[in-house]
This record gives structure tokens, C-alpha cells and sequence, in this order.
């Protein structure tokens, strides 16, 4: 099976869309916010894992997914959504290898946003 696509270049026309012939100017703004909140929003899944606090949890997990799937980050939205439904579970099984992939895919995406919006 194929990997999911990392960035879906079809809703970054559609973000572009939103505020034509600004030169990308809304794109880089809004996904700075994505840069600045995510690695928030990761903080959160490794506190709220170790303390044991699944609705905690859950809540920067879909915060993490929505954002993910605004952007087309669909590797990065895949695996939140893992995470969201696995923290109900006792013990949160597994989570600690999730979150690490968060991290990662992350990363892959931030660089990717990165490519997109340079001027």
C-alpha cells in the first residue's frame, strides 16, 4: 500500500485561493501558526501520556489532526487520528511509539510547508 501524501497540493491551491494575488503572504502567515501551535500540541501528547490524562490527550491529538488535514498534511493526519482513538484505550497502548511518529511526520510536513511558502 502506498504511502499517503504528504502534503496535498490541491488544498494549498485552495488555501492560495482564499487570498489571491497576495504573493503567498496568507499562506506563510497561517502556516507559521501551524509551525508555532503543532510542536505545542506534541508538548502536550508527551505530558499528558506520561501523566496518564487521556481526554488531555485526545483533545491535542485532534487539535494536531484538524490542523493537519487544513494543511493536506495527510501522513501526519493519518497518524493522529490513530492516536485519537487509541487514547480511551487502557494504558493508552502503544501511544509512545505514535507520538514519536508524530514527530517525524511533523517534521517532514513543516519542511515541506517550508518549500511551498518560500518566496
Amino acid at each position: 500500500m502506498p504511502d499517503p501524501v504528504m502534503i496535498d497540493l490541491q488544498t494549498i491551491e485552495n488555501l492560495r485561493s482564499l487570498n489571491p494575488g497576495d504573493n503567498d503572504e496568507f499562506l506563510r502567515e497561517i502556516a507559521a501558526i501551524f509551525s508555532e501551535d503543532t510542536p505545542l500540541r506534541i508538548a502536550e501528547l508527551d505530558q499528558s501520556l506520561a501523566s496518564g490524562d487521556p481526554p488531555r490527550f485526545t483533545r491535542a491529538a485532534h487539535s494536531i489532526k484538524g490542523s493537519s488535514a487544513n494543511w493536506g498534511a495527510l501522513a501526519l493526519r493519518d497518524v493522529e487520528e490513530k492516536l485519537e482513538y487509541l487514547a480511551p484505550t487502557p494504558g493508552m497502548a502503544n501511544a509512545a511509539s505514535l507520538v514519536a511518529e508524530i514527530k517525524v511526520e511533523f517534521d517532514r510536513v513543516e519542511a515541506a510547508l517550508t518549500k511551498l511558502t518560500a518566496r
